[in-house]
């Protein structure tokens, strides 16, 4: 892993005149007793190699009035808004899998890097899945036996080898404050009209409450495994019928089986409590299918949140529109999957900003790990990058931009944090700002433009001018 580095000689025009601070842990209470007078700035940007480098403390200067013409972040701390669940990844079976290949000493530098949460990305809400997935690397399922309504052979053995020995070794390096949810993307194939787990397909009436018990078995075997479980969602991506594993129900059939037959078997089971969320798929139709389940009130009362993804267009306003039709309903962002480069650094970002804006309560990356061939995955195409790559052959790490865009929220923005007030009166800087329940401010800045800008950070009368190069990613804490 590249570790946290030094000021960078190429950002000398930048937050210069506090000096370097080479300790990512240096104290961030400072800035409460000083009554807000100074920030602690973060950056990382290609053009000067920073990585999340810690520039140390720049002073506020007083500013009554921003003018309209010098591009300025401003933020209100006495206006609140949604509160945060956590952000993270996710524990496939191809990340587990490739975690195991690793290195005792490189399995502890990856689990510190993600979810330590002092010296790490601190991940604290992160996804499974229900047996097998597109990146496992195989197709399987916890109850091959068909016919079998009563589950009597269910058993996640399988699991056992790599996915369990992950989660808690990831569970005890957040000091068990982890939110863990799980999602299927397909129910066995006996169960379904088209006797396969792959092509869509659809779930047989006649094993809706097997199905439902399925997940009522695995909730309770994990919890077993001392692995609580926070949240479901009821399926991935359910209008997409895929060459993997996959599943469809219609806005009204996935009411129907959250109605009738998941939300009940979940009450009767003692897991009443559990954030039981509905589409998992992209933003463009999140109202219609929101609209469906959340209109039908006793379909409605076992529902937490709706979770969402991003492949098909940004879609941002309907992320809003769905928290303010329906505002006791929260949003957590499940699945961000693709390249591992600058530019998806910069797109990840933008999508958190914009999202976060809108009322996401969380934010999920999709695999934490994977291999030089960007699997392992048992299902067609060539499959995607990850936030962090791992070359099998030489045991080496890369974490890759991504993962340090990723950590400008991850690591300053924790939960039960709320967002507040902020606003940008330049098109070249996106920002979005929380406060911590111990009080302290983070503020993450993105520049969207290809060249070097200049900005101030402006709170309560006061301005943090600097400079920001090309696509460059700040977090400012006080």
């Amino acid at each position: 892993m590249k570790t946290l580095p030094e000021c960078s000689t190429n950002f000398i025009v930048i937050l210069l005149v506090f000096g370097c601070l080479t300790s990512f842990g240096f104290d961030r209470a400072k800035s409460k007793t000083n009554d807000f007078q100074e920030a602690e700035v973060y950056m990382t940007a290609e053009s000067t190699n920073d990585l999340l480098t810690n520039y140390g403390f720049r002073a506020f200067e007083p500013l009554n009035q921003p003018d309209e013409n010098y591009p300025t972040i401003m933020i209100d701390l006495d206006k609140t808004f949604q509160t945060i669940e956590g952000f993270g990844g996710a524990f496939t079976d191809a990340s587990a899998v490739n975690f195991a290949k690793l290195s005792k000493e490189k399995q502890q530098e990856f689990i510190k890097s993600c979810f330590d949460p002092d010296e790490g990305n601190g991940y604290t809400l992160c996804r499974t899945t229900i047996h097998s997935c597109d990146y496992s690397d195989e197709m399987y399922t916890y109850d091959d036996v068909e016919g079998d309504k009563e589950l009597k052979h269910f058993s996640i053995d399988h699991d056992r080898k790599y996915r369990l020995p992950l989660i808690k070794q990831a569970l005890a390096a957040a000091g068990g404050k982890m939110k863990i949810y799980a999602s299927p993307w397909s129910p066995p194939p006996w169960m379904k009209t088209n006797g396969e787990m792959k092509h869509g397909g659809k779930l047989k009436p006649e094993y809706f409450q097997t199905w439902a018990d399925y997940f009522v078995k695995y909730v309770k075997a994990y919890e077993q495994e001392g692995i609580p479980m926070w949240g479901l969602t009821v399926q991935n991506e359910p209008m997409a019928v895929q060459v993997w594993e996959s599943c469809i129900f219609t806005a009204e059939e996935e009411r129907d089986f959250v109605r009738d037959y998941l939300g009940p078997a979940l009450e009767k089971n003692g897991l009443s409590d559990m954030k039981l969320m509905i589409w998992d798929h992209n933003r463009g139709i999140m109202y219609q299918r929101a609209e469906v389940v959340y209109d039908d009130p006793k379909a409605s009362r076992y529902v937490w949140g709706l979770a969402f993804h991003y492949y098909v267009g940004d879609h941002f306003d309907n992320v809003r529109i769905v928290h303010d039709a329906f505002p006791d309903k929260k949003l957590i962002y499940t699945e961000a999957g693709m390249g591992g480069d600058w530019r998806t650094g910069v797109r990840v970002a933008k999508n958190m900003v914009l999202d976060l804006n809108n009322w996401a309560n969380g934010w999920t990356y999709w695999n934490i790990l994977l291999d030089e061939n960007r699997g392992p995955r048992h299902a067609g195409g060539l499959g995607g990058s990850s936030i962090v790559t791992v070359n099998t052959k030489t045991d080496e790490l890369f974490f890759n931009p991504p993962f340090y865009y990723f950590g400008h929220f991850s690591r300053f923005i924790k939960p039960g944090a709320k967002r507040i007030a902020c606003t940008s009166n330049s098109d070249d800087f996106l920002a979005t700002a929380f406060v911590n329940t111990n009080e302290t401010v983070a503020v993450v800045i993105l520049n969207l433009s290809d060249a070097d800008r200049i900005f101030q950070l402006w709170v309560n009368g006061r301005a943090l001018k600097g400079s920001a190069p090309p696509k460059a990613i700040f977090t400012m804490t006080f």
